[in-house]
């Protein structure tokens, strides 16, 4: 059963078991934070959070490589902060824990110029109905995420220029407590409907491998991607008949300018996909 904890109540038990279990991850993740790269005057600067939110293996696997690709296609290397659990020699900055969330954000938007440059936030875990998103850690224990909780962390900064993507059952429910002028918000699935590709063993969800893993690699506008990403994810539940996840993308009236120059500025992405398509997908 899953424990429901307040943010700050995760955060005051993830920030006081750091200390105690896993001090060199702490290290590791203040120096990741004081590493971040100023942005510069006169040009829109992307800052990335990406974070596993749940420690099931798929999740860190996305997160990780997806803090590779939205590095490179939003020309954030050095304004990047990956959460994630290592797996061999491929390292995140630290765990995805609400609380190193929660300082991520705080410590992007301190970089920034509140008005010139973009969040880019994504975020890969479980959701849960009426609800939000799903945290767990064998260390740092169990909770949920709120829509208000969320928008909250989000908020506290003062970033107005902000993308969010969610990748989770679910999910859709952030978008009314998230949306707004200038943000742009997109989710794996609607409110009420699951997402799929959530399998341990799996590199990618249906989601992410669609979006990050595929449609990012090939040039072309972000909305672009989204809109090919959510082709290729409802050709693939209507071949498996599935119940549709119906994702999400909310746009902001005053987005235009921000998305432009970030599309303007996208750098390469390595055209060939990383890891293999969700198990689901071959059978």
């Amino acid at each position: 059963m899953i424990r429901r904890l307040t943010f700050l109540a995760i955060a005051c038990l993830a920030l006081g078991q750091a200390s105690a279990q896993a001090p060199a991850e702490e290290v590791r993740f203040s120096a990741a934070l004081s590493h971040l790269r100023p942005q510069r005057p006169g040009s829109v600067d992307a800052y990335v959070v990406v974070a596993a939110l749940d420690t099931d293996p798929e999740f860190d696997r996305e997160a990780r490589e997806a803090g590779r690709v939205l590095a490179d296609r939003f020309g954030a290397e050095g304004r990047t902060i990956t959460l994630a659990e290592d797996e061999g020699s491929d390292h995140a900055d630290a765990a995805g824990t609400p609380a190193h969330l929660a300082a991520a954000i705080a410590k992007a938007e301190a970089q920034m110029d509140p008005k010139e440059d973009v969040l880019v936030l994504y975020t890969t875990s479980h959701g849960t109905p009426h609800a939000g998103l799903f945290y767990k850690h064998a260390v740092y224990g169990t909770g949920i995420i709120t829509p208000a909780q969320l928008s909250a962390m989000l908020a506290a900064g003062g970033a107005q220029n902000r993308l969010i993507i969610l990748q989770a059952c679910f999910s859709g429910q952030f978008v009314p407590a998230l949306a707004g002028p200038r943000t742009v918000v997109v989710t794996a699935a609607s409110r009420l409907r699951s997402s799929f590709g959530c399998s341990a063993g799996n590199d990618w969800t249906f989601f992410g491998h669609a979006l990050i893993n595929l449609a990012m690699r090939t040039p072309d506008t972000f909305v672009r991607q989204v809109r090919r990403a959510f082709v290729m994810i409802m050709s693939w539940e209507d071949k498996l008949k599935i119940e549709p996840s119906l994702p999400q993308i909310s746009i902001g009236s005053d987005t235009a300018g921000w998305l432009a120059a970030l599309d303007a500025e996208a750098r390469p992405v390595p055209a060939t996909p990383v890891g293999n398509p969700p198990a689901e997908l071959e059978r």
